[in-house]
């Protein structure tokens, strides 16, 4: 019995560290109506299928800043967060002015341009234009929603907001009780929700003139300014909009196996997360996350990103 024992202890310690058998994980997401919401379910997927002792499960919420705020809370243990809301988290500025969060990057796995969406109906044809029109500058709560708020201050603008879900808005799109929103696109794709708009109406998409273009590249560093080529949607002509980068945080306080084994069975997966979104075909989630991340990676993440021979920028590493 003690030899027995004793082979078992050494096999043990040859394994390496043991998670707690299935480790409940909840993943922070977005409104169900968005394709992103798809995304994370392919995610909570690829953790279960490939992350040993690791059991996820994918909840409904207002996105970014609603996640942040649950994370902060001991809600989700992981969630969706776009890159220049979580720098303004963790350096507390901004919405989180002298309140920090202790957040770590786990990977970034797209780049968001915000669409300026209104019915053809409108006939709004530029920013200035929405002043006083009934607008919803991005779901409750989220990141977008702030960075829209931003972006118009930046350029002077203003518009009549109406808050919402994405549920709610685009149905009050539909029925014309509000002109347009700004959504999240899926690469350099419109968002399913919009598509869903543009069955039943005609739509635009407002883009940014040079001089505004010019301004948000001068005065807000943590976003970037994207040209989108024509054709996104029928009658769409090319336009140029902000952006930033989307991807999945977690608190720092998260053991740093757990982090490594879940950023693990997502960059070995090969096509799930393709299949969930297909702005993802042929991304190289690796490079994405080197390129855009704002924040420091999780130590178990930053394991990864090293083991498989990754330049990690001084910025992405604790304590820089």
């Amino acid at each position: 019995m003690k030899h027995s024992l004793i082979t078992l202890l050494g096999a043990t310690l040859l394994a390496g560290p043991v998670l707690a058998q299935d480790k409940d994980l909840l993943i922070g997401s977005t409104s169900a109506s968005s394709s992103h919401y798809g995304y994370f379910v392919a995610v909570g997927q690829l953790i279960n299928e490939n992350a040993e002792g690791l059991k996820a499960s994918v909840v409904e919420t207002g996105a970014t800043m609603d996640n942040i705020r649950r994370m902060s809370r001991g809600q989700v243990d992981l969630a969706l967060v776009t890159t220049n809301a979580v720098q303004h988290a963790v350096t507390g500025k901004n919405a989180f002015d002298g309140n920090p969060q202790d957040l770590r990057l786990l990977w970034v796995y797209t780049n968001a341009p915000q669409n300026v969406v209104v019915r053809a109906d409108a006939n709004v044809s530029s920013l200035e234009e929405l002043s006083d029109i009934r607008f919803n500058p991005g779901i409750k709560g989220s990141s977008t929603e702030a960075t829209t708020e931003a972006v118009f201050d930046t350029l002077g603008l203003s518009a009549d907001y109406v808050r919402g879900s994405t549920t709610d808005i685009v149905g009050a799109i539909k029925d014309n009780r509000v002109a347009g929103y700004v959504k999240s696109g899926s690469g350099r794709k419109l968002d399913g929700s919009t598509m869903d708009i543009a069955t039943s109406v005609d739509i635009s998409v407002i883009g940014l003139t040079d001089a505004q273009a010019e301004k948000l590249s001068r005065e807000m560093p943590d976003i970037s300014v994207v040209d989108i080529p024509a054709g996104v949607a029928d009658g769409i002509p090319a336009y140029s909009t902000w952006s930033f980068g989307v991807g999945v945080a977690a608190p720092a306080s998260m053991d740093d196996e757990t982090a490594y084994r879940i950023v693990s069975a997502i960059m070995s997966d090969d096509s799930a997360q393709a299949n969930a979104m297909a702005s993802l075909k042929g991304v190289d989630l690796a490079e994405m996350t080197l390129n855009y991340g704002t924040v420091a990676l999780h130590p178990g993440a930053l394991r990864w990103f090293e083991e498989n021979g990754h330049n990690v920028p001084e910025k992405l590493k604790s304590g820089n």
